[in-house]
């Protein structure tokens, strides 16, 4: 009786429970590795989103300038303004020069 030249041909066997472990990793690693990209484009998405932001209230704020200075040059009152500020006088009015020491 020799017990040890059957076990030495003993076929190999397979450990099912390594095998399944290794399968759910490779798994696993497979569906991180698709979620890689849309998250890196969510990202970048949002980066995109936030800078549209931030230009969009600037240009909101150049309107908001613009149209106050639309409004202060509108109108007669500017136009007098403008007229003095070049040295006209109204019809009947009497210009007075001052001159500095």
């Amino acid at each position: 009786m020799s017990y040890s030249s059957s076990a030495a041909r003993r076929p190999p066997t397979i450990h099912w429970h390594r095998v399944g472990r290794v399968a759910l990793l490779a798994v696993l690693f497979v569906i991180l590795l698709l979620y890689i990209r849309p998250v890196a484009h969510w990202l970048q998405q949002r980066s995109t989103a936030a800078h549209s932001r931030q230009d969009l209230q600037q240009l909101q704020a150049e309107r908001d300038r613009l149209q106050e200075r639309l409004r202060s040059l509108s109108g007669a009152s500017a136009i007098d303004r403008g007229a003095r500020s070049m040295g006209m006088i109204k019809p009947g009015e009497r210009a007075y020069v001052i001159e500095g020491p």
